[in-house]
């Protein structure tokens, strides 16, 4: 079954092919849907080391990713890195991987991948992508969403695993305005990235 953008919610990715057959049409999504996880991959071997969590091109590729492919795409392709990931393969910051990343403060942020694709999908399936102003207010929001998953997961990491007694204000410290600026920068690059795609798209059309 294809996962391609619903009709009349184009993507990036829908402008690459149109398969004639269902069977290249899912082909054409697990190849989009592989090459998403494996542009992330090598996103998060830039890294800054801080800990508990470093700081990593990683958002920089899930956002991309998430409009590129589109919503489910997108979702399916960072659920696919994340399961790369857990079966051993050095796909994580530091060419980690396998199941004890799962008891690293980092690792609900990876979990939050998930969601922040499916979120810049869902924008660019509107059109959000199109203009710099409102593309960045798309990714700005999907990077927040990562957050949400991964700051309650470090927090019961260092504290009722490691046993650090970090309180509210720490896990701040910590786990959110290290990432701020870099957040905001990491969100107009792909503001950039995105909307320049589409106008060499259209560009494309137009000498036709």
């Amino acid at each position: 079954m294809s996962v391609a953008s619903p009709l009349g919610r184009r993507v990036l990715a829908d402008l690459l092919a149109r398969p004639s057959t269902r069977a290249r049409a899912v082909a054409l999504d697990a190849t989009l849907v592989l090459t998403g996880a494996l542009t992330v991959a090598v996103l998060a071997q830039v890294e800054v080391p801080l800990w508990p969590v470093p700081i990593t091109g990683q958002t920089l590729g899930v956002i991309v990713v998430g409009a590129a492919l589109g919503a489910r795409r997108g979702a399916l392709s960072l659920l696919s890195y994340l399961g790369l990931g857990l079966v051993g393969l050095p796909v994580f910051a530091g060419l980690s991987g396998g199941l004890a990343s799962v008891a690293k403060p980092s690792f609900g942020f990876i979990i939050g991948f998930v969601f922040a694709a499916f979120v810049a999908g869902w924008f660019a399936e509107r059109s959000w992508d199109r203009r710099p102003v409102l593309a960045f207010a798309e990714f700005a929001a999907a990077s927040v969403v990562p957050f949400l998953v991964g700051v309650p997961y470090m927090a019961f990491i260092l504290n009722s695993v490691l046993g650090l007694g970090y309180g509210l204000g720490d896990v701040l410290a910590v786990g959110v305005l290290p990432f701020i600026v870099g957040g905001i920068v990491k969100a107009a690059l792909a503001a950039a990235i995105v909307p320049a795609a589409w106008a060499l798209v259209r560009a494309a059309d137009r000498r036709r």
